[in-house]
């Protein structure tokens, strides 16, 4: 069997992988970037939103709010959470006539592979029911009636947020989708896609005062099968139980049959990937007995190992930029213009993307898996060079001073992008430590980890009025760039931010 460690050296980018790698895209077989359930009748959401009254930032850094005093959930309330970490912002339309849908959310090359599903009891204005969200039409269409949350929580071994949840979503994979492009490095994309999604739901959920727990620990076939999915496909990744105070005990499910539901071919041709497989069957829970072995292992806080010499530099006044403006206006930054952001500006997005995540892998929000390490190449009031962030401190550590745009450029395989950028941020996870902790299912916690606090920093570095764009790198070289400190870590993330550059001809 292959071992998620086995998994991630074999998908390793490097010089020598990128050059012999002869993949290239068959564009007459791309795949469909939705799931399209064919003849079930769609329950269109509401469309009519207004921004809320916390600023981005403050929603960015919040915690999850207390469940007393939470507006209840109802058909609005939900479509609003929906559209903004799902749904679909922007359309453009190509020579040709092919109209391109943009999501709310950053996606690896943009191929949309991650599915949104609502388990939930009877809300005001939606029966109890098994939904699929459809971003296509803007609509739910309901998979199962009556009240499944009985098997999210048997799934999930009474975890408590999702025993006390009047509904949850649970996040998806198509693994096709994206292994189109990407082979079987997909894996890793499952999770670093889901978890831009996540820290747009996180944050919408903070926004409006609605209590948002990530869960991680759940078997992995009964969710599945709750959700009716063709696991040779497509995989339940993750759960969100969303508000709180419901009845703790909804009782037993109802029977849940194998769904029979046909659903529009994503292409006429499919590439498997046994890798992908061998990796997510490694990192599966079996019973419910594992999942709370799992949980107990809740990773705490880290001491400081180390002086940080530069704290953080607030900023005089925080930009009021609502959250819904900023996602509506997000977008991934095709060009910088070397322009420099303010060090203040700096302070102020990384404290906001890394105060927390509340999830069963974490035994406070304040804990972490992942390190923070920079290429700091054009920030006013702070000396270019390499850094490691160290969040109990809220501080900056010298690593190396110097110019290092071209070591950014080559570390992010060659591109122009990174040696552009003020900052290139990545995330590091020490995943010896991790999975002696937490078996081979923390890797997935530590991939979408990273990937919520690199799509915070995405929305941070909007509400800022800069750009940021998510980036691959070469795994090796970056851990060897950072070393001694990062010595033994692996790369699980990176976002680069800085000033956009004007369009070519504009």
């Amino acid at each position: 069997m292959t071992s998620i460690r086995e998994y991630h050296e074999r998908t390793k980018h490097s010089v020598a992988s990128i050059r012999s790698n002869q993949h290239f895209l068959d564009w007459d077989n791309q795949p469909l970037p939705f799931k399209i359930y064919v003849g079930l009748e769609p329950i269109p959401l509401p469309r009519e939103f207004a921004p809320s009254a916390v600023p981005a930032l403050s929603a960015i850094a919040m915690q999850t709010a207390a469940a007393s005093g939470a507006p209840p959930l109802d058909l609005r309330l939900l479509a609003r959470l929906l559209y903004f970490s799902a749904g679909i912002v922007r359309t453009k339309t190509y020579p040709g006539g092919q109209v391109m849908g943009f999501r709310a959310a950053a996606c690896t090359g943009a191929l949309y592979h991650i599915d949104l599903y609502l388990v939930c009891g009877d809300l005001p204005d939606l029966p109890a029911g098994v939904y699929h969200f459809g971003p296509h039409d803007f609509a739910l269409r309901r998979l199962r009636a009556g009240d499944h949350r009985g098997a999210l929580i048997e799934a999930t071994a009474a975890e408590s947020a999702t025993a006390a949840a009047p509904a949850a979503i649970v996040c998806t994979s198509t693994f096709w989708r994206n292994a189109w492009k990407y082979q079987a490095r997909a894996y890793r994309h499952c999770f670093w896609d889901n978890g831009t999604i996540l820290a747009n739901l996180l944050s919408m959920s903070a926004a409006e005062g609605v209590p948002a727990r990530l869960v991680l620990g759940f078997v992995d076939a009964a969710v599945n099968s709750l959700l009716g999915l063709d696991t040779a496909h497509e995989v339940a990744l993750s759960i969100v139980a969303l508000g709180g105070g419901a009845d703790p005990c909804p009782g037993p499910p109802p029977p849940a049959p194998p769904l029979t539901l046909e659903i529009q071919p994503l292409s006429a041709r499919e590439v498997d990937y046994p890798l992908i497989h061998a990796a997510h069957a490694a990192t599966s829970l079996q019973t419910a007995a594992e999942v709370r072995d799992w949980r107990a292992a809740a990773v705490s806080e880290r001491a400081p190992t180390a002086p940080a010499a530069v704290p953080l530099q607030p900023m005089p006044q925080v930009p009021a930029r609502s959250l819904e403006d900023v996602i509506l206006h997000r977008g991934s930054t095709r060009r910088f213009s070397r322009a420099p952001i303010s060090f203040a500006q700096l302070s102020t997005a990384l404290r906001s993307a890394t105060r927390g995540v509340s999830a069963d892998f974490l035994a406070t929000p304040s804990a972490s898996l992942a390190d923070c390490y920079l290429i700091v190449n054009a920030v006013d009031g702070l000396a270019a060079g390499t850094y490691a962030f160290d969040r109990e401190r809220q501080a900056l550590q010298l690593l190396k001073s110097g110019d290092f745009r071209r070591e950014a450029g080559f570390l992010d395989l060659g591109q122009e992008l990174a040696a552009d950028a003020a900052v290139n941020w990545y995330l590091l996870a020490d995943l010896d430590h991790i999975l002696a902790r937490l078996g081979e299912r923390g890797y997935r916690a530590a991939q979408l980890e990273s990937a919520i606090i690199g799509g915070k920093l995405y929305l941070a570095a909007y509400a800022l009025g800069f750009g940021a764009t998510g980036l691959t790198f070469f795994d090796d070289d970056v851990t060897r760039f950072f070393s001694p400190h990062a010595a033994g870590k692996s790369v699980m993330f990176l976002t680069a931010v800085g000033a956009p550059a004007r369009r070519r001809g504009g």
